[in-house]
């Protein structure tokens, strides 16, 4: 897998350098410094974006059980790590469960909210495609780019089903190796036991109310992204309307949904707004601008994020008893002579090297304590 996300990274990496160089560094450069206090804009425009889709996970709560600081703040450290971080756009949400459930929320409650926002993400980014989708047809005609999206529509909605069916009791199995391989040892247990997790989610769909306004929050978000397409080609001279936007970024958010697999959906990102912007005669060169102003937004969101994240986790390892602290450093040189599990890599020091040998007659726990 992780050769796999090197591969895609390189590849992406090589598409980027050949659209920019296609298309003229210098007039690249000139498009993006025309943008003016819009990048700023853009940026702010995120900021919104991101707290408000932490609004629509908290609306998935029963009343009282999550407080809205937590649910926001967490999700720009959702948000940092699934935009700079290579875990495929998704380890991001596991983090954020584990986080929250260590704010006083049950960890199977905590788990099951992270994959109902999720699904209430996807719905709603599927309808924000359709939208795209019509506005495309009516405004530009049932095209190759109309076609393409049809089909990437015809694959995503049994994918999406398939999504919500393995939350039911048939994916029990499913879930618990997913959750298993992004939380090992004693962190898994933080998400409580398979059966409360399930639990948790028939209670949270069973709320039709509060489903149905995390839907119409999520949605929208995704509208309130549109704002970053808008304001950066106004600033850049090229006035669209903002049906024209909304179709740019509806379909956009739909590329980098495609590309999933890559991190940053480099190259897919840059070569999807060219094709889109040039439906209105915008030129490649503004196109490769405006994405590189959306990445401004990736770091200038994400970093802070990155960091907000660190700041929680040292605060965890401060606040954990001492033998916990003594016991972790005796473990880590035992991972020294044993193999490790499945994780998610350096960054997510969470996941604990599983023991593969047993403490003779407790001198090492003598050690510890």
């Amino acid at each position: 897998m992780k050769r796999l996300t090197t591969l895609a990274s390189i590849a992406g990496l090589c598409t980027v350098v050949g659209l920019f160089m296609s298309s003229g560094l210098e007039d690249v450069s000139a498009a993006v410094v025309s943008a003016g206090w819009g990048a700023a804009l853009v940026v702010l425009a995120r900021i919104v974006a991101v707290a408000w889709a932490g609004m629509g996970w908290h609306v998935v709560f029963p009343k009282g059980s999550a407080r809205l600081a937590d649910c926001v703040s967490l999700r720009f450290v959702r948000e940092g790590i699934n935009t700079l971080l290579p875990v495929a756009t998704v380890g991001g949400d596991f983090v954020g469960a584990r986080l929250l459930s260590k704010r006083g929320v049950p960890g199977a409650l905590a788990g099951a909210s992270m994959f109902v926002d999720l699904m209430t993400q996807a719905l709603t980014q599927l309808l924000f495609t359709v939208v795209g989708l019509a506005l495309l047809v009516a405004i530009c005609g049932d095209g190759p780019i109309a076609r393409t999206v049809e089909g990437g529509l015809a694959l995503a909605v049994p994918a999406l089903g398939a999504f919500y069916l393995i939350q039911r009791r048939a994916g029990h199995r499913l879930i618990q190796g997913l959750l298993s391989r992004f939380a090992s040892g004693r962190e898994w247990r933080a998400f409580g036991a398979i059966d409360q997790l399930y639990d948790s989610l028939r209670r949270l769909y069973a709320n039709h109310a509060r489903f149905a306004a995390a839907l119409v929050v999520h949605f929208v978000g995704w509208v309130i992204g549109t704002l970053e397409v808008y304001v950066c080609l106004h600033f850049m001279g090229y006035p669209i309307d903002f049906a024209q936007a909304l179709m740019i970024e509806s379909l956009a958010q739909a590329v980098r949904g495609a590309a999933f697999a890559v991190p940053g959906a480099l190259g897919a990102q840059e070569g999807g707004l060219i094709a889109l912007c040039g439906l209105f005669n915008i030129p490649a060169e503004a196109a490769l601008a405006l994405s590189l102003v959306k990445r401004f937004a990736d770091l200038g969101v994400g970093l802070p994020s990155l960091l907000l994240w660190h700041r929680i986790e040292s605060k965890l390892r401060a606040e954990a008893p001492e033998e916990e602290r003594a016991a972790d450093a005796e473990t880590g040189r035992t991972a020294l002579r044993v193999s490790q599990p499945a994780t998610l890599g350096p960054f997510y020091s969470y996941a604990p090297p599983r023991m593969g040998a047993r403490l003779g007659d407790g001198e090492e726990l003598k050690k510890c304590a």
